[in-house]
């Protein structure tokens, strides 16, 4: 199973009046690492796989360590939880790598569902065929599925 990285940038207004970033700019940070997955990574060029449109059905966010600015970005890993007819579920760590000098550092753990939308129709609309291929790829599901239900993070 792959997992999609992207680098994403601190910017100085992302900060809140307690020195750290903001919790409702974590949405963002997830927006970004999102869209550069589904959009910038989708199969093949021309491909107008997810070109439709989308929408987010829900956003599941726990704060685990606050994030202060700094210039170095912060890493936005996902991958994909659940794939159904007609949505998926992506699940996120923001995080700090392990290096020789500091072990992996977990800021925020989330997950999002999205909904393939149908823009000019106003209507969601089935996941395609190469769509689910290319997801299949991020595809991580839980070893024991009763720890994880639908919606739900696993501790």
């Amino acid at each position: 199973m792959a997992r999609h990285h992207y680098r994403c940038p601190l910017r100085w207004a992302d900060m809140d009046a307690f020195g750290h970033v903001n919790n409702v700019v974590f949405l963002r940070y997830l927006e970004e690492a999102r869209i550069d997955f589904m959009f910038r990574l989708a199969p093949g060029e021309g491909s107008e796989s997810f070109t439709g449109g989308s929408v987010v059905a829900r956003h599941e966010i726990d704060y685990k360590l606050p994030l202060v600015h700094r210039h170095e970005p912060v890493l936005v890993e996902s991958w994909v939880t659940r794939i159904g007819a007609a949505s998926l579920t992506i699940r996120y760590e923001v995080k700090d790598e392990a290096t020789e000098d500091r072990p992996e550092t977990v800021y925020v753990r989330a997950e999002t569902v999205v909904v393939p939308y149908n823009l000019a129709e106003g209507r969601p609309r089935r996941i395609t065929a190469e769509e689910k291929r290319f997801l299949e790829e991020y595809l991580d599901q839980p070893k024991d599925p009763s720890k994880a239900p639908e919606g739900r993070l696993a501790a």
